[in-house]
């Protein structure tokens, strides 16, 4: 299929191939030459969120690849939930950088793509020769997944907890597909209200509940970026997305061999110092403990006012950070 127009010539001018790796098929944005790194998105976005990325990384002699992740965009969406795996994610990402012809890749993940970043490094050093992820610490395999933790704390109201349902999310959220990623983006931004409950739930009342709806967009947010998103959900629904979290158990239970791993290779963090993920139960003390889970570590960095779309939010620190760590590898 073609790829959707970029509304932003100056920041993002990839070239779209379709791959088929490990059992799908991936549409895949590439941009620049040389070394390969290797952009893994979260819910609900697609490769465009990292086109600012992708054009700094790319005139900076590196070679930037970006797919729609399995289940989002032009990427092919297995029906299945158990097809949404974190072996799965990091099965596609070693697959493509096969497809790609190379042998080695930096990988860089967010919100979501952060754990498939984190994992891929785990699982395969060989391939990933360092890691970089966003908004999410990266945290040893154990035996405890987050939907037990929260149910031993007696939280019942969470968001992930929701999503757990099958069609009940997808319901809310293809009402009004643009009105469902205008709220989430903004509630989730470092522009939204202090104090806003954006992600605890309560009885009867959906996903959506304790989101605002901006009368203006964000500096970071342009309504061609926003039409950008909804034609892409319009098209390819929510299911996908969705069924990642829907794992998070089975996740834990698959990764038992490797219960307790650091991660060696050179990392970076970077999140917003607003970013609700900061505020989850397990969070700081996961940074706290990255001398013994991440020894590679090489920066970690909270970036004042900012939110959880941090590399739209403040592309231009976010950048320059991807850079410092990229050259000195």
């Amino acid at each position: 299929m073609p790829p959707p127009p970029c509304p932003d010539e100056r920041t993002a001018s990839p070239e779209f191939t379709e791959y088929s790796v490990n059992g799908i098929r991936l549409r895949v944005a590439e941009q620049g030459s040389g070394p390969l790194v290797l952009f893994c998105h979260g819910w609900p976005e697609s490769w465009y969120s990292w086109r600012a990325q992708m054009a700094a990384v790319a005139a900076a002699g590196f070679r930037a690849v970006a797919p729609d992740m399995r289940g989002y965009g032009g990427s092919e969406a297995p029906a299945e939930v158990d097809r949404y795996t974190l072996l799965h994610l990091v099965g596609d990402m070693v697959g493509l950088v096969h497809a790609l012809g190379e042998t080695q890749a930096v990988v860089v993940g967010h919100d979501w793509g952060a754990p498939v970043a984190w994992h891929c490094a785990l699982l395969r050093p060989d391939l990933f020769r360092a890691v970089a992820g966003m908004s999410v610490p990266y945290a040893p395999p154990g035996p405890l997944d987050l939907l037990g933790a929260l149910e031993r704390r007696g939280i019942s109201t969470f968001y992930m907890q929701y999503f757990q349902a099958e069609g009940v999310a997808e319901a809310e959220f293809e009402q009004d597909v643009a009105a469902t990623l205008r709220r989430t983006y903004f509630s989730g931004s470092g522009d939204a209200p202090a104090g806003l409950a954006f992600g605890l739930m309560e009885p009867g009342r959906g996903f959506l509940h304790h989101s605002v709806d901006p009368e203006v967009l964000p500096g970071w947010l342009s309504e061609a970026d926003l039409a950008h998103y909804t034609a892409e959900f319009q098209r390819a629904g929510f299911r996908g997305g969705l069924n990642w979290y829907r794992n998070l158990r089975r996740n834990a239970q698959l990764l038992a061999p490797w219960y307790g791993c650091p991660v060696h290779q050179p990392a970076l963090f970077i999140a917003g110092e607003r970013d609700a993920v900061l505020k989850f139960p397990a969070s700081r003390s996961q940074i706290d403990a990255y001398a013994h889970t991440l020894p590679g570590l090489r920066g970690c960095h909270l970036l004042p006012g900012a939110g959880h779309w941090i590399q739209r939010e403040r592309a231009d620190e976010v950048n320059a950070l991807l850079l410092e760590f990229l050259r000195g590898l």
